[in-house]
């Protein structure tokens, strides 16, 4: 929340009968989420583990991307790969990324860093408070 206590964004979830099928609204989008079958689901959409993931992976590459497109680096490729483990008091994911591209290893050290400055990734490190409500 930012200090006027206008949300960033918004958005919404339904869920009827369809085990586990929820449709997910936000910013003039729609997407499904489900769980996979070995855990009751249909598999119609990426598990909320999945798309998790998928918001921290794609905002890191972003970020990535307008980094390099400011400095004018020769870059014409960024990929990122993600997994999530449950780990003893908590989770650890665990990243890789690779350039396709022109870059010094000052360069690519330094995209490590701004990797860790995506906006996503903030919030999954911070400090993070959900209060739920009727």
């Amino acid at each position: 929340m930012n200090e006027d206590n206008t949300p960033i964004v918004s958005a919404t979830a339904q869920i009827a009968h369809a085990k586990y099928q929820t449709i997910v609204k936000s910013g003039g989008h729609t997407l499904i989420v489900d769980e996979p079958v070995d855990k009751h689901g249909a598999d119609t959409g990426m598990s909320p583990y999945n798309l998790l993931l998928a918001s921290l992976a794609s905002c890191t590459i972003i970020t990535l991307r307008m980094y390099i497109d400011r400095k004018m680096w020769i870059v014409d490729e960024i990929d990122i790969y993600l997994e999530l483990f449950k780990k003893e008091g908590g989770v650890q994911v665990e990243s890789k990324l690779t350039f396709k591209g022109e870059l010094t290893d000052a360069q690519k050290k330094r995209l490590l860093t701004i990797a860790d400055a995506c906006p996503i990734h903030k919030i999954l490190v911070g400090d993070v408070t959900i209060n739920n409500t009727l």
